[in-house]
């Protein structure tokens, strides 16, 4: 453990992902800038009972290719999910964790319920074969922070190791906790990220029973589902997957000739304390998040370009996160494009902050901004800049933003690295 430095900078250098929209950094990012919507008809259960029957599921994902298969077969797919894109971002960083740096390498990944088809499934085997039938491993595997404790098995990375739960917020607060925990000294790289399988159906019909799940626009494919700011938005649809990036201290990355995607700047996490459901009004949890990560370290206002908002395509959510971006950033707000890639992949619950920041960090590495899908009516409550079609522009820093269940914010900024 290094001694605390807050200018200690940190750069992320490698990237994984699972999501609806690809298995893998290249093929998602692809998706992404062509438009391609992951949301389909829900074939992990039977959906014919309900109105809402769209999902964005992980598909030809097999959980062997990553990790041991008596390991696979005692966990459930949101470990799976997690473990894979966990591999994946060291790959990608070119790191190699060995018995020299493996104390000072750590995992800062979370879930927002962890592995709730494990327990599901052992609730059943206990009613039908009674309590012999239970595995004595479920437990361990259920818990939400199985995945960051198998990432760690899987990857050698024995340093500092945390999970964090704070619901659709999870992931951007992994990713921009385990930034801070490389500036006070704890590690120098951390392997952060989320995950989560939603789509199980007793979450489909509590979400459903809320009225917080979305239909298409009438007589339109179910990839309309998702249309965030849109005026005829109506709810969000589920969606499944993990995203992981690999951060490490910015020297040791120039030491290494690793490639840089994009600097970490900026965090903010801040609560509503208002309802467990309904954001706060005039989004003011959310504003306050936003404006710590820009504080933070000084990130000017008018110098951020692109924002992947939370975007979840209901009708008081976006409403509210609109007021918190104008509340934050005043008439810069126009000139700030919206990238709202939940378009694409659905709510990805506690995975939807490590999968958006993964997207964030591509749109800065690549000078890219992919378009928000299905945005054709403007609503005038969500005024906001709604990238509708992929371009290149020029992206200084990055917002990606998130608004949990519960009432909790997150937020995380992103620079573009040019060697400085």
């Amino acid at each position: 453990m290094r001694a605390p430095d807050h200018t200690r900078r940190v750069v992320v250098t490698g990237l994984g992902v699972i999501s609806p929209v690809g298995n893998d950094k290249t093929t998602a990012w692809s998706n992404l800038l062509a438009g391609v919507s992951g949301i389909r008809e829900i074939t992990k259960f039977d959906a014919s009972a309900y109105d809402q029957r769209a999902g964005g599921e992980v598909r030809d994902f097999v959980a062997t290719d990553w990790m041991d298969a008596k390991a696979a077969r005692r966990s459930e797919a949101s470990l799976h999910y997690g473990v894979a894109a966990g591999k994946q971002a060291v790959a990608d960083a070119g790191f190699e964790i060995t018995d020299e740096n493996r104390t000072e390498v750590g995992v800062v990944f979370g879930t927002g319920a962890g592995g709730q088809s494990l327990m599901i499934d052992n609730v059943n085997v206990l009613r039908e074969r009674g309590p012999r039938g239970v595995a004595p491993t479920f437990i361990a595997n259920a818990l939400p922070d199985s995945a960051s404790g198998m990432i760690a098995i899987e990857t050698g990375a024995i340093g500092h190791n945390l999970c964090i739960v704070s619901a659709c917020s999870t992931g951007t607060h992994c990713v921009a906790e385990a930034a801070e925990a490389i500036r006070r000294g704890d590690c120098i790289a951390i392997i952060s990220g989320s995950t989560e399988m939603p789509l199980i159906e007793v979450g489909h019909a509590g979400f459903a029973n809320m009225r917080g799940l979305g239909d298409p626009r009438p007589g339109e494919p179910l990839g309309t589902v998702s249309r965030p700011f849109d005026l005829t938005r109506n709810g969000f649809v589920l969606g499944e997957g993990a995203g992981s990036l690999f951060l490490e201290d910015l020297e040791l990355a120039k030491v290494r000739g690793a490639r840089i995607y994009a600097e970490v700047v900026g965090y903010g996490s801040a609560a509503d304390g208002w309802d467990m459901i309904q954001p706060i009004e005039g989004g003011a949890g959310s504003a306050r998040a936003m404006k710590m990560a820009l504080d933070r370290r000084g990130v000017p206002a008018d110098e951020v370009d692109l924002i992947n908002p939370h975007g979840t395509s209901t009708p008081l959510g976006d409403r509210r996160e609109a007021e918190a971006i104008w509340a934050v950033f005043g008439d810069h707000t126009r000139d700030i494009e919206i990238s709202a890639t939940k378009s694409m992949t659905g709510h990805m619950m506690g995975a939807a902050g490590s999968f958006e920041a993964f997207a964030t960090v591509m749109s800065v590495a690549e000078q890219t901004v992919p378009a928000t899908l299905n945005y054709r009516d403007p609503d005038p409550d969500c005024d906001l800049n709604i990238a509708t079609e992929t371009h290149r522009r020029e992206i200084r820093y990055a917002l990606s933003n998130n608004i949990g269940l519960g009432g909790h914010n997150g937020a995380v900024i992103f620079r573009r690295y040019d060697g400085d």
